[in-house]
């Protein structure tokens, strides 16, 4: 199973063009016969906090339809970052299309506090990803709650994908934490970031892999965008800059 991570810069607040180019490196991905691909989190609009009533939307929302047709026709899962509303507020969500199945949702349980005058702690409506090993999802904040990678250990994850917005600072923190668990766990590892401007900050990009020993086993730069993949079978890392 070959499994993906990316990593984007996002237009802030231009949905249709940051879907044009989430479209542009699955293009890519698929020609390295991936089954999964992850995008950072709120890859569709960016990380814009002040931005996100504006741009909330739903799963079902039809700019999204392209995502659908492209996991039916490649058969593989995309997971985008979308700020999902609700009627108890507006949830920092992963919308996950799977070949021929209902979208489902992945909504940030654990915020962080400069996030919860914009966000609302959401729950999940979804579990692992495929058959054994499982994947778990994390989005940004949640990597650094003990209580998050265990739950999903402890659920029978064998991989474990963070989607996230993070500066030099929160990644240098992230990547530490990252090894940890995948070392702890015997899990591998994803971390998938984006660059550019988000927010009040810089995205320090570092989209990393680690495999099941706790060991760094592929990372890009933090400076253009790119994929990264792991063949769970052989452990090859594949590592594309764009």
């Amino acid at each position: 199973m070959k499994i993906c991570v990316a990593q984007t810069r996002p237009v802030k607040g231009d949905i249709e063009s940051n879907i044009t180019n989430h479209k542009r490196i699955i293009d890519l991905a698929v020609t390295y016969g991936i089954g999964t691909i992850i995008f950072p989190e709120l890859s569709i609009t960016g990380y814009e906090p002040e931005l996100a009533k504006e741009l909330a939307t739903d799963q079902d929302d039809s700019r999204f339809d392209d995502f659908q047709t492209i996991s039916d026709s490649r058969k593989i899962t995309i997971g985008i970052g979308v700020p999902i509303k609700n009627d108890s507020g507006i949830c920092i969500s992963i919308v996950i299309f799977q070949p021929f199945k209902v979208r489902e949702l992945y909504s940030k349980k654990y915020l962080h506090a400069d996030e919860e005058p914009y966000f609302t702690s959401g729950q999940n409506t979804i579990g692992l990803l495929g058959n054994k090993p499982g994947i778990a999802l994390a989005i940004c904040y949640e990597l650094s709650v003990p209580e998050h990678s265990e739950n999903a250990f402890k659920t029978g994850a064998g991989i474990y994908i963070a989607s996230v917005a993070k500066s030099t600072d929160g990644v240098e923190k992230a990547v530490a934490t990252l090894s940890g668990i995948a070392g702890k766990y015997s899990m591998t590892v994803l971390f998938s970031n984006c660059v550019g401007h988000c927010d009040n900050f810089e995205s320090a990009g570092r989209t990393s892999i680690w495999n099941s020993k706790g060991l760094l086993a592929g990372q890009l730069n933090d400076t253009n965008e790119g994929i990264l993949i792991i063949d769970t079978d052989t452990q090859e890392i594949i590592e594309k800059v764009i």
